[in-house]
């Protein structure tokens, strides 16, 4: 295991990071997110005019009005000094897992007591179809909301010329890591731009007691996922994961930064694909700046970010550079998780599990 303080790396200044409105509905107000489907929306791209339409040409869509747009803010940037840059991410949530059944199944409170902190549903004396959670894997449903997501973006990129992402990057869980395969495998892409995800520690869900949130082995990862590349310093096994703690907002929030300064400092690109989770985009769009907006699983938001490097910070992220799998932890400590031994006697939604005796399950041991 890679060795590491939970007290972890600060976050530098690095960057200041502005969502720009007007361009994606998910970024105003007055856009709902339950019941908002990317698919049906044009990725959310607001029908507008923009400064940069006298350079249109007849027939252009309504994305590369808006590419010139974009490009035409990076070109201002870097003719002015302001020291921005304009990148548009597109960051989608897994498609259903098996942990998002059993919770379903179980219900919240047992979920979060209980039955989360198990690889699957072995205990479960009742349980008639055996399921594993752990490091969760795509249900059918799952895998066709990916399916789905592919044909969309086949669909956008012939039809609407939306601009396909120039880098992907993907949590190492393996619902993630099965999203992007089935997403983006086999789209009719840039020859400059084709898809290689690499795999980012940083880009993970929160980090509870939950199995779900443990990841698998480096080597199992690759023999699983061979085409994918993995970042410098991608441990063996989980750095992360330790069965008994919970990582707060505030240390995600970290992690979310560092990951942010990480991409803009080292990649030029400003197309760029996050396949990831729940948790995780959520954290991001805070560190954003942007207004909270739920996924549900297999959904995409897209943001477009103005970026500024802060004086001193130099774009990096805890005084590193190129992004270390060793996560940063924030200096503020980690919740002690009690659970149940056994399963709960009762479990009511809003109120809780009640179970004895209490117990942290055991840390594993590799």
């Amino acid at each position: 295991m890679a060795s590491w303080s939970k007290s972890g790396e600060k976050a530098a200044a690095g960057y200041e990071y502005t969502v720009v409105k007007g361009i994606f509905l998910q970024s105003e107000s007055s856009t709902r997110a339950d019941g908002f489907d990317y698919a049906t929306s044009n990725f959310g791209l607001i029908d507008r005019a923009y400064p940069t339409d006298g350079d249109a040409q007849v027939g252009e869509t309504h994305w590369q009005r808006f590419a010139r747009y974009v490009d035409y803010l990076n070109a201002a940037a870097v003719e002015t000094g302001s020291g921005a840059t304009y990148k548009v991410l597109f960051m989608g949530r897994h498609g259903e897992g098996d942990h998002n059944v059993a919770e379903a199944y179980y219900g919240t409170p047992a979920w979060n007591c209980y039955w989360a902190q198990q690889d699957g549903n072995a205990n479960d004396t009742a349980a008639t179809t055996p399921i594993i959670w752990n490091d969760a894997h795509l249900t059918p449903i799952g895998a066709s909301q990916a399916t789905r997501a592919h044909d969309v973006w086949a669909s956008q990129l012939s039809s609407q010329k939306q601009p396909a992402p120039q880098r992907y990057y993907v949590s190492p869980l393996t619902r993630c890591m099965q999203t992007a395969q089935l997403t983006f495998k086999g789209l009719v892409l840039p020859a400059e731009s084709p898809y290689r995800p690499t795999v980012k520690e940083r880009l993970r869900e929160d980090v509870s007691t939950h199995t779900c949130d443990r990841r698998s082995t480096k080597t199992s990862l690759q023999a699983e996922f061979p085409a994918y590349n993995f970042e410098d310093g991608f441990v063996e096994h989980d750095p992360m994961w330790t069965g008994t703690t919970d990582e707060p907002p505030a240390a995600h929030d970290v992690r979310s930064k560092a990951l942010l300064d990480d991409v803009f400092l080292t990649d030029p690109s400003t197309w760029i694909s996050f396949t990831s989770h729940s948790g995780a985009i959520t954290s991001l769009l805070r560190v954003l700046g942007h207004r909270p907006f739920e996924l549900s699983t297999g959904q995409v938001i897209s943001v477009l970010v103005r970026a500024e490097s802060v004086k001193g910070g130099g774009g990096q992220s805890g005084g590193r550079t190129g992004g270390p799998s060793a996560n940063p932890k924030d200096d503020a400590p980690w919740t002690k998780a009690d659970t149940c031994a056994a399963p709960p006697v009762t479990s009511i939604q809003g109120q809780g599990c009640v179970c004895q005796p209490t117990k942290a399950p055991g840390a594993p041991s590799f």
